[in-house]
């Protein structure tokens, strides 16, 4: 439980209620966000406590509502992040990731607290529920939320077969984003990052070429390594002005951004080179439907999550972790929480 800002407290609390079409899943495994980080520290003031944090999980089947159809208990399942109401008109249109009464696992924002996985128990409704290939461990499909965020940034971004795509910030997402690249069919991938353990990483789950952009003019770079024209496509997973711009300034004439990373609220824009070389921006908010084929694509190791899972922990080692993470301690990329380990 966040208790207050920069500090959790070990507690019991009562166990969650299983309505009619709700799904008790017993956790079995959850990971650590950058959000949860930021919201640890109160800067996006969308964890406000007491809460329990965590949207990144995977579980066994505890107890099931009356009238879900789809689980019994035992069975191996995972989870979206955002549940959505299934009701309002972006949801009936099929963007319900967009939808008016969406509220995120583990947020508190002032208008809504729901209480995450950080827990050994938590109550979901069945819609948003999907079933594990028994392969899979739970550690691997708790990162499935991660997974479908990077799948459907890639999905929202017009990419052709063959393309240059850039992937600027090659974190945890970043690195999921280069491998949705490669399965969406960019021809070359390019990673951007200041980071070398981060770029060896990126390097080895399909980027082509590498750049440090503290090192060298990452656009001059990328102009150099494209005959002068620039990528079609950038990916930005960062959130900061001069990532964006360097996003923007990578691309060719007519090529297109998608604005994946939201680290700050507010950006500087340079919206003479987006206004007079035509560049379309698209922005992304977590995922609408993709979790059946990540599971796929994991499944058929053509995204892979073991390589960015740097530690698994028990639940009581958690304040632990999380203020290691939130010092930026090296060469951590994923710290999965299990709660009954």
């Amino acid at each position: 439980m966040l208790t207050e800002y920069l500090k959790f407290e070990l507690t019991e609390v009562p166990e969650p209620d299983v309505g009619p079409h709700d799904v008790r899943v017993r956790v079995q495994a959850c990971g650590i966000c950058g959000s949860d980080i930021h919201g640890y520290d109160g800067s996006t003031g969308r964890r406000i406590p007491p809460l329990i944090m965590g949207h990144e999980a995977a579980g066994i089947v505890e107890s099931v509502g009356s009238a879900v159809e789809r689980f019994r208990p035992g069975d191996r399942v995972t989870f979206d992040s955002m549940v959505s109401c299934g009701r309002c008109g972006f949801c009936r249109a099929g963007h319900a990731n967009l939808c008016d009464r969406r509220q995120v696992l583990g947020v508190s924002c002032g208008e809504y607290r729901r209480h995450g996985a950080f827990a050994e128990l938590i109550t979901v409704p069945e819609h948003i529920v999907f079933a594990l290939p028994d392969s899979m461990p739970f550690r691997q499909a708790a990162l499935v939320e991660a997974v479908s965020v990077a799948v459907h940034a890639v999905g929202r971004t017009p990419i052709r077969m063959g393309d240059v795509a850039v992937v600027v910030g090659t974190g945890m997402i970043g690195a999921l984003v280069v491998q949705a690249l490669r399965v969406a069919g960019a021809g070359r991938v390019i990673a951007v990052d200041l980071d070398d353990a981060k770029l060896e990483l990126a390097s080895s789950l399909g980027a082509d070429e590498t750049i440090r952009a503290d090192q060298t003019d990452p656009v001059a770079a990328i102009r150099e390594l494209t005959g002068g024209r620039g990528a079609d496509v950038a990916m930005e997973v960062v959130g900061a002005t001069p990532t964006v711009r360097t996003a923007i300034e990578a691309v060719r004439k007519g090529g297109s951004v998608c604005l994946v990373g939201n680290l700050s609220p507010k950006v500087e824009l340079p919206l003479q080179s987006v206004v007079t070389r035509e560049i379309s921006l698209f922005g992304t908010c977590g995922c609408n439907g993709e979790y059946p084929a990540c599971l796929e694509l994991m499944g058929q190791g053509r995204i892979v999550t073991e390589p960015l899972i740097s530690r698994q922990v028990a639940l009581e080692e958690t304040p632990e972790w999380f203020e290691r993470l939130h010092r930026g301690e090296p060469g951590l990329m994923k710290v999965v929480v299990e709660p009954w380990r």
